[in-house]
């Protein structure tokens, strides 16, 4: 007897999934990582009170501190020298954006440990000129450098958030405001600059943890940031669990920061979720 038509369609059966090779090889390796993680979890609790904690715990509280500083102040001065680097991007004068692409081009291109390398160590070569000019106290020490490094590098980075955050606001508040008689100038600063950071808010997330991890670079120019203070206890305890600390302490911090993150972008964009 024939089904009728109307009547309810039954689900097709589960397919069986054998063991295949790639099922077993994937649960081995989801096995290795588990015993790795937990034993690496028994490791540190078993290291906490080891004669390595006591005498450099202290150190690493210092790198921590130095490195959230410099990570910071980057990101601050960065924000505030893309702004410009942005609009000139957006500008339809050639030369303008022409330097602007250019700054954005290598900053973006080359890596940022070689620019700390070319501002640290390439200073010395103008020493005459920077010091004629009374800023060679700046060039000479390496935190500034680092900043100075991390600021330029980090703001070219900016610069694209926020221009394409910008360019993603739609085009028609442009037109609006202009219908209004408000002026351009007023329109970017009271309605498209304010939506274009929120929609750049997970962007500039990333790039804040990008940041933490590459700050580990400062360490090569004698700063004495989280990686620092790390090199310097192994070369005086020859102890390997010196990185794994680092380590450790880098995640921390990277997890701190990222659900800060989330709680201020959750914050500020709970007007654009819809109730219920």
């Amino acid at each position: 007897m024939s089904q009728p038509v109307n009547a309810p369609q039954l689900p097709p059966p589960p397919l069986q999934r054998g063991w295949t090779g790639t099922r077993i090889t994937g649960h081995v390796l989801v096995a290795l990582w588990a015993v790795a993680g937990a034993y690496l979890l028994y490791y540190l609790a078993s290291n906490l009170l080891s004669s390595f904690v006591a005498n450099y715990w202290d150190d690493y509280v210092d790198g921590i501190v130095v490195t959230i500083q410099l990570v910071v102040m980057s990101m601050v001065l960065g924000a505030l020298l893309s702004l410009p680097i942005a609009l000139a991007r957006s500008s339809r004068n050639i030369v303008l954006s022409g330097i602007a692409y250019a700054y954005v081009y290598f900053f973006r291109g080359t890596p940022l440990l070689a620019q700390t390398f070319l501002i640290y160590y390439g200073a010395g070569s103008f020493q005459p000129l920077f010091s004629d000019l009374g800023i060679w106290w700046f060039f000479r020490d390496a935190w500034y450098c680092a900043v100075f490094a991390f600021t330029l590098n980090t703001s070219a980075y900016q610069a694209e958030i926020l221009r394409g955050a910008v360019l993603n606001i739609d085009k028609g508040q442009w037109e609006a405001a202009s219908a209004l008689g408000i002026r351009k100038g007023v329109t970017f600063w009271k309605v498209i600059l304010p939506q274009a950071m929120i929609v750049a808010l997970r962007p500039y997330g990333n790039e804040l943890i990008l940041m933490i991890k590459g700050s580990a670079i400062a360490s090569i120019i004698t700063i004495y940031d989280l990686m620092g203070e790390t090199r310097r206890a192994y070369s005086r305890s020859y102890d390997f669990q010196a990185y794994i600390w680092a380590a450790v302490l880098y995640l921390i911090v990277v997890e701190t920061l990222r659900r800060i993150w989330d709680k201020l972008e959750a914050r500020l964009t709970r007007h654009l979720k819809r109730n219920g």
